[in-house]
């Protein structure tokens, strides 16, 4: 064993040996209307595979995509987890209509010591899953790369729960900080994960979490936002404008992503940008993120982190939005939203309030009016290139006016179907009047939302078999 993979080994608590975390790097290209896959290369990462082989399968039912691994000999099912990917939202756009595209994607799981078949599978319309590519992998194929890529530098320990094997590992990913920075990084994460740990059921369940950070040094502070002529070469390759949407923060740089990330163990990473622009992101299985020193930081890295850790929908619908209109209503995947179309069997039937209508009515019209006023005023500040405390105290008020709108609705405490959600005022509804996937008021996530990010903590912290908590 080198001297770096002992320190790296050393640094995670109650460490044993165990086999190293392998991972598939491909390229996923196509459009709106197909998809190819491609292999770019096999990577053995520096650290043993964080997860518990005692809840190797995934049977949440989430994500866009599904990826299996089989024994080769047998097709017995040795690991499977749901995701979803930036391709997977790139083909709702408008321009997938028009272009084909490549992004790099990654599956990472632990290395077999004998060949094995991976699968991978997407979600079809009626929610089954159906095979789209599949691959051998040989441990002993020559082109599988050990290799260690170079140390972004210290692993800190932000919240220690116990050996990664036994807990939910989240890595805290620096991006856009330079060296002088990294004490500033620190305490950013720092406050950051105290906050999320303040929203339940996290707070709840924080003993079954380890929270690592790491922060590549950059050499420019900040990272790019296109839309204003600043480009940066971060280390993460973090960009604000993703699909044209200048809130949207993402990295399309996945391997280099992969590489540094590789030094820490995980299964989530929250990516923390140095900037005070409003904006983040989130993608189930993939990543989150968010702009550190944004007045809405804290809930933006909750709202984002809703997505990326258990595939929460956004239940917003009034804020521009980067996708196509939905040419049908189709039932979505993610567990807090519906398109309704037998209330008799809605998902969250057994958090719904007694003798509450579906759909559930609620004062909308209201509600949108004051949207459309607040949307106008946010794009003449983008337009104008006014400062962020302008976009700050915009957001404060819409704020204060929601949370006293809401507080006066009769339905405001009940559970039922609220029309309004994912990006359309029309044919999908959410859980409650409000919640932290809704608005950016202080309010928590709702039961149902709760109950959702419990599943995800018992698949990686829960004891084996045991089932998710029981709606009260």
């Amino acid at each position: 064993m080198n001297l770096l993979l002992a320190l790296l080994l050393a640094a995670s608590p109650a460490a044993a040996p165990g086999p190293r975390t392998f991972r598939v790097d491909y390229f996923h290209t196509g459009n709106a209307t197909e998809e190819r896959f491609s292999l770019d290369r096999l990577v053995v990462e520096p650290l043993p595979w964080p997860g518990n082989p005692a809840r190797a399968i995934d049977e949440t039912n989430l994500g866009k995509y599904l990826f299996e691994v089989r024994d080769r000999a047998t097709n017995r099912l040795l690991y499977s987890r749901g995701f979803a990917s930036i391709y997977g939202e790139w083909e709702l756009t408008p321009e997938a209509r028009e272009v084909n595209r490549t992004f790099h994607e990654s599956l990472r799981f632990a290395a077999p010591d004998k060949p094995v078949q991976v699968l991978l599978k997407k979600r079809a319309k009626d929610n089954s899953f159906r095979e789209v590519w599949s691959l051998t992998v040989d441990p002993e194929d020559p082109f599988v790369d050990p290799t260690t890529p170079a140390s972004p530098g210290a692993l800190l320990k932000l919240v220690e729960g116990g050996a990664p094997a036994d807990k939910v590992d989240l890595l805290i990913l620096g991006d856009g900080y330079t060296e002088k920075e990294r004490p500033k990084f620190e305490k950013d994460a720092r406050r950051l994960v105290d906050i999320l740990f303040t929203y339940s059921p996290f707070k709840e369940r924080k003993r079954d979490f380890n929270v690592w950070g790491l922060m590549p040094a950059a050499r420019q502070s900040g990272i790019s936002r296109p839309s204003t002529g600043i480009h940066r070469d971060s280390p993460v390759g973090s960009t604000y404008d993703a699909f044209g949407s200048e809130r949207y923060v993402l990295t399309f740089e996945n391997r280099r992503f992969r590489d540094i990330a590789a030094f820490a163990p995980y299964e989530f990473v929250e990516i923390l940008v140095n900037g005070n622009t409003y904006g983040g992101g989130g993608i189930f299985g993939l990543y989150s993120t968010v702009a550190a020193d944004s007045l809405w930081s804290p809930y933006v890295f909750v709202h984002e982190f809703g997505h990326h850790f258990a595939g929460l929908a956004d239940e917003y619908y009034t804020s521009d939005s980067a996708y196509a209109p939905s040419e049908e209503r189709v039932e979505p995947w993610e567990k807090n939203v519906t398109a309704l179309k037998d209330p008799a069997r809605l998902k969250w039937k057994a958090w719904v309030t007694p003798g509450t209508p579906l759909p559930t009515p609620w004062a909308k019209d209201e509600y949108e009016a004051h949207a459309r006023e607040v949307l106008e005023q946010r794009r003449r500040i983008r337009a104008e290139r006014r400062p962020e405390s302008e976009m700050d105290a915009l957001f404060t008020r819409q704020r204060d006016w929601e949370e006293a709108f809401f507080r006066a609705q009769p339905a405001a405490k009940q559970t039922g179907a609220f029309e309004g959600a994912m990006y359309e005022a029309r044919g999908y509804y959410r859980p409650q009047l409000d919640c932290v996937m809704f608005t950016r008021d202080r309010v928590p996530f709702c039961s149902v939302c709760q109950h959702a990010l419990s599943e995800v903590i018992d698949l990686y912290a829960g004891p084996p078999g045991k089932a998710p908590a029981s709606p009260k």
